[in-house]
């Protein structure tokens, strides 16, 4: 029986809401506190208190991985996953609870986390290993395979501030990969690679944890991912641990929630950090499900509505959409022309319709990226969100109420009727 890699016992992380946290103020919020402190006084003398709004983003969350398992952890938007590894990774200290580690703790949570922007790529290499503990000796062994398998051997000393997002998410996950943590956690950063990355680092993540026994804690929105790599999966909700168990009886459940609590409307404007993606020239600030329904059938129309608003100047930009299936695996998708403008802290609403899109029936949902270019020609993200829109293709009824036949193995999308001709009749 293996040892756990880690144990959580009753995490909780709270945050004041309109607060600062403590010593994060500055020279002049100290000033602000020492000249307000003789009116805080008197209040507590008085009996007046300070009511204080707390958030929990997590709440009493306990369980064990052992070592050398890869852990899945799913949960929507908000659920308290990117805390969880934010604690773990000791980039937060919990409010409550503890995490005991076992072994040394890469992460992979934001691209660049852990990186200083003016080192060039070599030096940071060593200035990550030296944060794991790692001698030079050791980063010196792995170093070539680190730089291999990153491709970015040509920019290695350059400064990663001239690094593209998928050059440097390349050499952060190989530094996190290639150094050999005991214990490698991973947030949904990947999604900002190409596919044939996200191949790579899959690959590698498998080796890691089933080749060298190491552990491995793995966030992301793709369930078809989350089942084939994953031999366990945790689903957090409002910030406490909901499912705990076997991959594909969690993603179910998980699959269920979230349509359940499909939502329409996305209020985008105060989004966190973590949850940003590209170049932010321009950003979603609103999204809206415009159909009456969730439920809906394949030749109905999809009516979306998004607000779009331009930090610079911009001639020429498009919308896409892509449409994936709840487990994670895209479906298809429709880019724009770049024809939109917009001027420099201007706000617009744009409408997006799509029809007769021929799916299967099932449950779907979207992802929406903001820029230019296309897939083919190469393309530049502004911005991008994800998981939205969710929506069900219903069965087809005949005449006489009877379903549409169609297996759900046949795949996603469904062709029209076919016109069959005998060839030289």
């Amino acid at each position: 029986m293996s040892y756990p890699a880690l144990i959580l016992d009753g995490i909780g992380k709270s945050y004041q809401i309109g607060q600062r946290e403590p010593g994060a103020e500055g020279l002049g919020g100290a000033l602000k506190s020492v000249l307000s402190a003789p009116v805080r006084n008197f209040r507590k003398l008085s009996g007046q208190s300070e009511e204080k709004e707390l958030f929990w983003a997590l709440k009493d969350v306990s369980f064990e991985v052992p070592a050398g398992q890869v852990m899945g952890i799913v949960g929507r938007n908000g659920a308290g996953k990117s805390t969880m590894l934010k604690v773990l990774s000791r980039i937060t200290e919990p409010s409550e609870g503890s995490a005991r580690l076992r072994g040394r703790v890469a992460s992979l949570i934001e691209v660049g986390t852990g990186f200083h922007p003016e080192l060039t790529g070599r030096e940071n290499i060593y200035l990550n290993g030296a944060i794991l503990g790692m001698t030079r000796t050791e980063i010196d062994t792995k170093f070539d395979e680190i730089v291999d398998f990153s491709e970015v051997e040509r920019f290695l000393d350059t400064p990663v501030k001239r690094y593209s997002s998928g050059m440097f998410l390349r050499l952060a996950f190989a530094v996190a990969a290639y150094l050999e943590p005991e214990i490698l956690v991973i947030d949904e950063v990947l999604a900002v690679g190409d596919a044939a990355f996200q191949k790579k680092c899959l690959g590698r993540m498998k080796d890691i944890s089933h080749g060298h026994g190491r552990t491995v804690l793995f966030v992301s929105h793709n369930m078809a991912t989350v089942r084939a790599l994953c031999d366990r999966c945790v689903m957090l909700q409002g910030g406490r641990l909901v499912a705990d168990g076997e991959p594909g009886e969690v993603i179910d459940r998980y699959l269920d929630m979230t349509m359940a609590q499909a939502g329409k409307v996305y209020d985008l404007s105060n989004r966190s950090s973590a949850w940003k993606f590209g170049t932010g020239t321009a950003v979603f600030t609103r999204l809206e499900f415009a159909n009456q329904s969730n439920f809906v059938d394949r030749t109905s129309e999809l009516d979306l509505r998004c607000w779009v608003r331009a930090e610079e100047d911009l001639a020429g930009f498009r919308i896409a959409v892509i449409v994936h299936r709840l487990d994670g695996n895209a479906v298809g998708g429709a880019f724009g022309p770049d024809v939109l403008t917009l001027k420099k802290g201007e706000e617009a609403e744009f409408k997006v319709r799509m029809e007769d899109f021929q799916l299967a029936p099932g449950r779907y949902c979207c992802e929406l990226r903001l820029g230019r270019g296309n897939p083919t020609d190469g393309r530049t993200e502004y911005d991008a969100v994800f998981d939205v829109f969710h929506f069900e293709i219903q069965p087809e009824t005949s005449a006489d109420g009877a379903a549409g036949y169609w297996e759900p193995q046949w795949g996603p999308v469904r062709f029209g009727d076919c016109e069959l001709a005998r060839v030289g009749a």
